[in-house]
């Protein structure tokens, strides 16, 4: 095929007129579309596009589609997985090959293609089948065609464009080069670079026709770097486009390249740089500005470690005055410079621009070709140069660099150091090391420290030196100390053990399960993966469990006994601090540490970390003690030494380097062959493994060396090959043959099991794997080889180099303990990345700490958990982080300039902005209030459901934005793909074609499409639960990643929703947080979630059909048959029917008042219990909703078990609120928290529902003159009272008590003299019938007692009267009840005796009948009081002797009819306002959520406290609690927050002394401990001698807080200035149950 292509210009002479339009528009296009790339909105507009399309931006939809559909086969081709970067290099290539494809004859062209497939073969590594490689071909040609029908043969600056309304005059018109610049070649089977269409890239072979300087090679092959930079201001100066010098045009284009302006702003002072003809060359500036920014800041790293290196030299003075002469170019740059310093100093990166400024391109050139900046150093760790071990070697190859650090030997032993032996443990510890005989050097030298002391520990040892066994003497301590009386206490204690990986965790509580179990010590695994429910919890001494897991835990209130219970936490691999992940074991300790001091409980930390440079910040994060309990080990202390290869592949072309790879690596797995050793090799994907195992096969048979990887001479070959031949799996089966394995989490576990055995019995000599094999079983071989170094990370959204901890942990599989003097590690990696992992591996990069990043979240964190409540609380919580210890040690690397440090050294002023800004930002996500003025935090209910379901702060912010009442399926969907755990999840071209076809198969529409990565996350969502099958390497990652957020991101949206009240919306969340749990779509068959039971087809048929349960239900089995066409399956429906959870629901409405109802529901299951598919208890949610205002009025978490499923029906009672004008119906809705559509539903009818009155009739409090004493018109009387006036109250009643014989009721808050009112009655009694006798009800003995002890000082003796007591605890003989004036009982008492009142004198000699509290005849015992006084009334009636009756009750909302039922007249009935009381009160209330009471009671305490600090901090305080546990609980609490607010004793008013003369008297041992800090306990169960001691206490004074159960305030009348009620559920003995 002949083509014209233009010749290079040869000189200046030859060159074409300039035309300024042309430029001009070529310049305006440019710049729109390099506004058009800064937008990501589509993978369309990607690098590859432009490469592979001329004139991409105006293409057509035809040639658009062929590109598309090309990318895709190639895709297919390579077999779905690859890097992106190395895909971009294979497409380019496959296109070349094939576009220029032969369109007349096709035999030709087929048999071109053919010749193509052995390079495409030798491309990719692997067999290309030959169905891919005609439909590549295929699609590259029509590529091909399509772009020359567009464009002609020639290839134009501007595409001919139909529509020429938006063109400038002349702009269209086509440039046809003359003849003379056009020579014929033949282009045979050369490569053409399709993408470059100008004469300033070249192709290789045009160098003989003339000047070689314009030569570039082809994109594909050329380094964009300085050099390339330096080359092509040459050519720019050269062209005189530019009146700049060389390097001064190449310094001042790097300074508009480093800076921080938009793309378009570059793209502009480029082309003011380099002049308007030189476009190419700016785009090629642009697109690979990437490449040449990291180019320039490795020469300023370079020229900044020899400035530091030269920093020492003494500086020359200068002298005289300094004169600078500048030509016009100079005065040019300097004033570009200054523009851009000045743009820099706003807010860039700190320093850069200046470094910049005051260098010249040559030296940044010379030092960016330094690439190898380990020839003499490694790097910098905290200002000092760190060298490469002695001995190390380089070797250069073609093509590769590699570095061998030797086997580091082992350090021999020191004087008087000797391995501790077994023997010497107790004798409960050995049998944990069964089989052991001696601990290694390492566990010895630590023993002493871990086993015989409580002292943190850290431990820094290389990989492979047994630091699980200095876990096991540390667990061992433990246990130790647990050991009393031959007896292991269990339940004293628990261990934890952070394990960084799930893998890590399995393979621990398997090692330590088999060697405690003599102890019969319980290890179990709690992770994502193993969940432990609350009974295996409490059995279990020792979890097992992940960073993130062991955080959930923490964060919730309702685990804090289990926290409370940890004794010894183990943090293994303590060098992830480093990671992403890191900032989570710093919130573990963090919370830790702070748990250790406010309990003043014994949490001992073991660290296990690698060798680290800083170890000594670690030990200090840690609370370690340097001088006891930090240990570290250098790799000489290795069990087996270790020799290290770093390779550093610089191959540039994707070909010859994925060869290399191979190449190399075989030869290192040869090598060790051939010394009898066996390889492990480890990849990064599952299908990378066969393909290299294939691959090494191959090279073995190419070069012969088949022999040393056979296994044939092994004499268990026979035997193992029959079992080999069983496997389903080919690969393992073929590969056997050649002594090779593969091993990866995608294979069966009977496979990876056999593999394994296979290799430790030596049967295979070489094993293919990932680094799930190192993670999870400890399987060692002499060599390791990693093979490359990059691995797909769906969290990072691509690819990402392997990290510190899989490295350490690959390499720590090198060399067997038992068998090997020394191993060997070998890492494959390219050049680029030699020196990070030499600098990473050899100890030499400071851990730093990644807190920071997440410090929004692990506030809200303990916020949420009650930790911290204002600014001076988080930040002492931040000192206790790692970032702390960090930012004073390193402040440059967490943005804190020095000026700041020398300003404020301790960092205080930087801890506070951090947490405030923190802080203003969660209380602008909603998160939590914070009130900047008093520094509070106040946690919200949005900000403890992002902690509990561990939610991003960014998430909450994205869902605060696009959460609406009323949403659609789509929106939903797409919502949840906006959460920020997903933003890292990127588009790439090679997915394209899939996604689209995945996209087809969608149920739901997806916003932005497939090419939106957001679109992405919405397809990957719904083929999860779709249950859809993928192909992509790349998608099959991101789908596991997407889907491991996806249930608990439902279930906080489902919790947002039904805190927000909104009913429809939180049962459609719902709906689909059991859809991503059971991976079932709403819409499908409810029985689909029986799949594993009932067949496919049924299921199909089922929904074809449309029949739903109700129908089901009301079926037979026979009609249920015909209905699908399937007899028996009529049978097997019906049956799973019978197991599908089902309530009925009944309910029953009182109303309290008119604006709260009562509701009793009864729920009745109606279900076949199965523990298969029911577990042992189901959760059903209780929902109250009004459907007509779509709200939630309550909901409550119902737990249904087996027992309560088979037994007598289950009641529920609650109260909701109900308004003006009422709804038609309230709907009850019980709905399975884990089964779709099962949902019961109740009806509320107002029709006719009676409420009370619409107004409640208060007595007003008249104004009157307040009554002297004397009015009651006797001395007797009036000596009884020492104070000179009756209250507003008394004195508005005093005329009908104390005058008249009327009934009364009197309803007034409780402190506002209602027992004086009822003496006013007594005394009338007394006066006007002397022989009658008084009845005093009072509803609890401590009532009864207190009104004894009251009036038998004051107003018995006074009065010369007989009083007696009748309680359950006293009761009276016969003479003193006849005898007796006053009689004060309780109901139960009076009941048993008015009985039998015929007989009973004393009884129809009642004249007055006083009922305190009479309101509570609305409660459990008002029955008995309805009895007493309606048979008080009768006896009345009977005996014609008037009986009166005074009711005392607090404010009554139906005071009338209390009224009626006791024959008060309306001048009797008093009833005032709740609010008429002497003394002002003023109310606070505030709620408290989780469903456990303990951990809600405990989660009160902290307000309290603050509470008593705000309110009442020097006045009496009485606290209410509902047992007696919690006294002492809530005291000891109050005692915590006290010291570490520096004054323990602040409650206490007295002196020592004093003190203790008391606490001398005192026989309970918890109130002597709370009293020493001025706190008083008070319940049944003290003495009363304790009891009346706290009381005098209390009452003087010399106690400021008093803890207490409700009892007292019936009992004692201790008032105090602020009383707290810390509870609003108490068991009760007849059900047991909390109310």
């Amino acid at each position: 095929m002949k083509m014209l292509l233009e010749l290079p210009r040869l000189t200046n002479s030859l060159r074409l007129p300039f035309d300024a339009d042309q430029a001009y528009l070529q310049r305006r296009l440019f710049l729109q579309s390099l506004k058009l790339n800064s937008s990501v909105a589509s993978v369309e507009e990607s690098e590859l596009a432009r490469k592979v399309v001329y004139g991409w931006d105006k293409a057509s939809a035809e040639v658009r589609q062929a590109y598309k559909q090309f990318i895709g086969a190639v895709v297919e081709l390579m077999g779905g997985e690859v890097v992106s970067e190395e895909f971009r290099e294979v497409a380019l290539r496959v296109y070349r090959l094939f576009s220029a494809a032969d369109e007349d004859d096709e035999d030709v062209d087929n048999k071109r293609i053919f010749e193509k497939k052995l390079e495409l073969e030798k491309l990719f590594g692997n067999a290309v089948s030959d169905a891919n490689l005609l439909k590549v071909a295929s699609w590259a040609k029509s590529l091909s065609v399509l772009q020359n029908n567009e464009h002609g043969t020639v290839s134009s600056s501007e595409s001919q464009n139909g529509n020429n309304e938006d063109l400038e005059f002349g702009s269209d018109l086509v440039f046809q080069h003359p003849a003379r610049f056009l020579v014929d070649i033949s282009l045979g089977d050369a490569e053409f670079p399709m993408e470059e269409t100008n004469t300033s890239s070249s192709h290789q072979e045009w160098s003989e026709y003339g000047d070689t300087a314009g030569f570039q090679p082809s994109v594909s092959e050329r380094i964009f770097d300085l050099e390339w930079l330096r080359d092509s201001c040459d050519k720019i100066v050269k062209e005189s486009t530019s009146q700049f010098p060389r390097d001064e045009l190449a310094m001042a284009i790097c300074r508009v390249l480093d800076s921080e302006k938009p793309g378009d702003e570059i793209a502009g002072d480029l082309l003011d740089l380099a002049g308007d003809s030189s476009f190419e060359t700016v785009q090629d500036l642009i697109l690979h500005r990437k490449e040449l920014i990291e180019a320039i800041h490795r020469g300023l790293l370079v020229l900044k470690s020899d400035k530091l290196n030269s920093s020492t030299q003494p500086r020359m003075p200068s002298y005289a005055t300094q004169v600078t002469v500048q030509t016009e170019s100079e005065r040019q740059i300097d004033k570009l410079r200054r523009k851009e310093e000045k743009k820099q100093r706003r807010g860039t990166d700190y320093g850069t621009e200046n470094d910049l400024s005051s260098l010249t391109f040559s030296s940044l050139l010379q030092a960016s070709e330094k690439k190898n900046l380990f020839d003499d150093l490694v790097g910098q760790g905290d200002g000092l140069h760190t060298a490469l071990p002695q001995g190390t070697v380089r070797k250069h190859y073609k093509g590769y660099e590699e570095v061998v650090i030797p086997p580091t030997p082992t350090a021999p032993m020191k004087p008087g150091e000797k391995l501790i032996e077994i023997k010497e443990l107790d004798d409960f510890a050995q049998a944990a090391f069964h089989g052991y005989k001696s601990l290694n050097r390492i566990q010895s030298r630590i023993y002493q420290t871990t086993y015989h002391t409580n002292e943190n520990i850290l431990v820094c040892a290389p990989t492979g030196a047994g630091k699980t066994n200095i876990a096991m003497i540390a667990i061992l301590h433990e246990i130790g100390q647990h050991f009393r009386d031959g007896y292991l206490h269990k339940d004293e204690f628990k261990i934890v053990y952070v394990a960084p990986m799930k893998a890590l965790a399995a393979e621990v509580t398997s090692t330590f399960s088999n060697r405690l179990s003599p102890l019969n010590v319980t290890v179990r695994e709690l992770t994502g993966d193993m969940q432990l429910s609350k009974n295996e919890l409490k059995e279990t001494q020792m979890i097992v469990t992940t960073p993130e897991k062991w955080d959930v835990i923490t964060r919730k209130s309702s685990d804090m006994s289990l926290s409370m219970l940890v004794k010894l936490l183990i943090i293994d691999e303590v060098h992830l601090l480093n990671d992403d992940r890191g900032s989570v074991i710093e919130a573990l300790v963090a919370r830790t540490l702070r748990q250790v001091e406010s309990t003043q409980s014994m949490i001992r930390i073991v660290g296990l970390s690698a060798t680290l440079p800083n170890y000594l910040e670690v030990a200090q994060f840690l609370r370690v003690n340097p001088e006891a309990g930090l240990f570290f080990f250098d790799s000489s202390y290795r069990p087996v030494p270790l020799e290290q290869k770093y390779i550093g592949v610089s191959e540039q072309n994707f070909s010859a380097r994925n060869e290399l790879l191979h190449e190399i690596c075989y030869n290192k797995v040869v090598d060790s062959l051939r010394r009898g050793h066996q390889v492990m090799v480890f990849v990064h994907s599952r299908k990378d493994t066969v393909k290299t195992a294939e691959k090494l096969v191959e090279i073995s048979r190419k070069n012969e060396d088949f022999d040393l990887f056979t296994n044939e001479s092994h004499p268990q070959h026979g035997l193992v090959k029959k079992e080999v031949m069983k496997s389903r799996n080919k690969n393992l089966v073929q590969l056997f043959e050649y002594g090779v394995g593969i091993h990866h989490a995608g294979m069966l576990r009977a496979d990876r099991g056999l593999t394994e055995r296979l290799f430790s019995q030596g049967l295979l000599r070489v094993l293919v794997c990932t680094a799930t094999l190192a993670w999870g079983v400890n399987l060692p071989a002499h060599t390791v080889v990693i093979k490359g170094t990059q691995i797909y990370d769906a969290k990072a959204g691509g690819w990402r180099d392997l990290g510190m901890l899989d490295v350490m942990q690959i390499f720590g599989r090198a060399g067997r303990p038992q068998f090997d003097k020394s191993g060997e590690g070998i890492i494959i990696t390219s050049h680029n990345k030699l020196a990070y992992y030499l600098r990473l591996l050899t100890s030499q990069l400071p851990i730093e700490s990644q807190f920071i990043n997440s410090l929004k979240d692990n506030l809200n964190a303990e916020v949420a958990l009650g930790t911290v409540t204002n600014v001076k609380e988080a930040c002492a919580w931040l000192g206790y982080t790692y970032l702390f210890i960090r930012m004073k040690m390193n402040p440059l690397a967490y943005g804190i300039g020095w000026d700041e440090v020398i300003a404020d050294p301790s960092l205080s002023l930087k801890q506070r902005a951090l947490v405030s800004d923190a802080a203003r930002a969660l209380d602008k996500a909603k998160m939590m209030r914070f009130d900047e003025k008093s520094g509070n935090f106040y946690c919200t209910e949005l900000g403890r459901i992002a902690s509990h379901f561990y939610i991003q702060y960014s998430s909450v912010e994205t869902y605060n934005e696009m959460l609406r009442r009323h949403m659609n399926d789509s929106e939903v969907i797409d919502m949840v793909a906006h959460s920020s755990e997903f933003e890292n999840i990127v588009v790439r071209e090679e997915e394209q074609n899939e996604l689209e076809m995945l996209a087809r198969t969608c149920p739901l529409e997806i916003k932005g499409g497939p090419s939106n990565k957001h679109g992405k996350v919405s397809i990957l969502i719904q083929m999860y639960i779709s249950r859809g099958l993928i192909d992509s390497f790349s998608l099959v990652s991101d789908a596991a990643y997407v889907s491991a957020s996806l249930a608990r991101i439902m279930r906080a949206l489902f919790e947002i929703c039904l805190r927000r009240g909104w009913s429809e919306m939180s049962s459609f969340m719902l709906e689909y947080c059991k859809a991503v749990d059971r991976q079932i779509w709403p819409h499908q068959h409810p029985l689909r979630q029986f799949d594993k039971d009932i067949s496919a087809d049924i299921l199909r048929k089922l929904e074809e059909r449309r029949v739903d349960l109700d129908h089901l239900y009301e079926m037979h089995e026979k009609d249920i048959g015909a209905l699908i066409r399937y007899a028996p399956a009529g049978r097997l429906v019906k049956q799973y029917l019978g197991y599908f959870p089902m309530l009925h629901l009944f309910a029953t409405v009182s109303p309290i008042t008119r604006t709260v109802l009562k509701i009793d529901l009864i729920i009745t299951p109606d279900f076949s219990w199965k523990d298969r598919f029911h577990g042992t208890a189901q959760r059903w949610w209780i929902l109250v909703e009004d459907s007509e205002n779509d709200h939630i009025y309550h909901s409550e978490l119902f737990t249904l078990t087996k027992r309560m499923a088979n037994g007598e029906p289950q009641k529920l009672s609650f109260t909701v609120p109900i308004f003006e004008p009422h709804p038609p119906q309230y709907i009850i809705r019980a709905i399975s928290d884990s089964w779709m559509h099962a949902e019961a539903f109740y009806t509320i009818s107002f029709q006719n529902l009676a409420l009370p009155e619409a107004h409640t009739t208060h007595t007003e409090l008249l104004d009157l003159k307040p009554l002297p004493v004397t009015a009651l018109g006797n001395g007797t009387y009036e000596a009884l009272y020492k104070f000179s006036h009756f209250n507003p109250i008394q004195t508005q009643a005093f005329h009908v008590l104390y005058h008249t014989d009327q009934n009364v009721l009197l309803g007034a808050p409780t402190g506002s003299g209602k027992t004086i009112s009822a003496e006013l009655a007594m005394l009338h009694l007394f006066h006007t019938q002397p022989d009658m006798k008084v009845i005093y009800i009072a509803p609890l003995k401590a009532i009864v007692r207190e009104r004894m002890n009251d009036w038998k000082k004051h107003l018995v003796s006074k009065l010369g009267k007989q009083m007696v007591e009748m309680t359950g605890d006293y009761t009276p003989d016969m003479t003193a009840l006849l005898s007796a004036d006053i009689i004060i009982s309780t109901p139960e008492k009076w009941d048993g005796i008015s009985r039998n009142w015929h007989s009973r004198g004393y009884v129809k000699k009642v004249g007055l009948m006083i009922l305190d509290e009479i309101h509570l005849l609305g409660a459990d015992r008002g029955p008995i009081l309805e009895v007493i006084v309606s048979r008080m009334r009768y006896i009345s009636s009977q005996t014609e002797r008037s009986i009166r009756f005074v009711g005392l009750s607090t404010a009554l909302a139906n005071a009338h009819d209390l009224a009626d039922w006791l024959g008060v007249e309306e001048n009797g009935l008093f009833n005032f306002k709740p609010s008429v009381r002497p003394v002002p009160l003023e109310v606070h209330i505030q709620g408290y959520p989780g469903k456990f009471y303990c951990p809600r009671m405990n989660s009160m305490n902290k307000p309290t406290y603050a509470a008593i600090s705000t309110h009442s901090p020097t006045k009496p305080v009485l606290i209410f609690v509902s047992s007696r546990r919690q006294t002492r609980l809530t005291a000891l609490d109050l005692i915590q927050f006290a010291a570490s607010d520096e004054c323990p004793r602040h409650f206490l008013g007295m002196p020592e002394e004093a003190l203790q003369m008391i606490l001398s008297q005192v026989t309970d041992q918890n109130l002597r401990h709370t009293l020493q800090f001025g706190i008083g306990l008070h319940h049944a169960g003290l003495n009363d001698k304790d009891r009346s001691l706290v009381e005098e206490l209390f009452a003087n004074n010399k106690i400021q807080v008093l803890v207490c159960t409700s009892t007292l305030a019936w009992g004692v009348n201790l008032p105090a200035h602020l009383v707290i009620i810390k509870v609003s559920m108490q068991c009760t003995s007849s059900t047991s149950l909390f109310r």
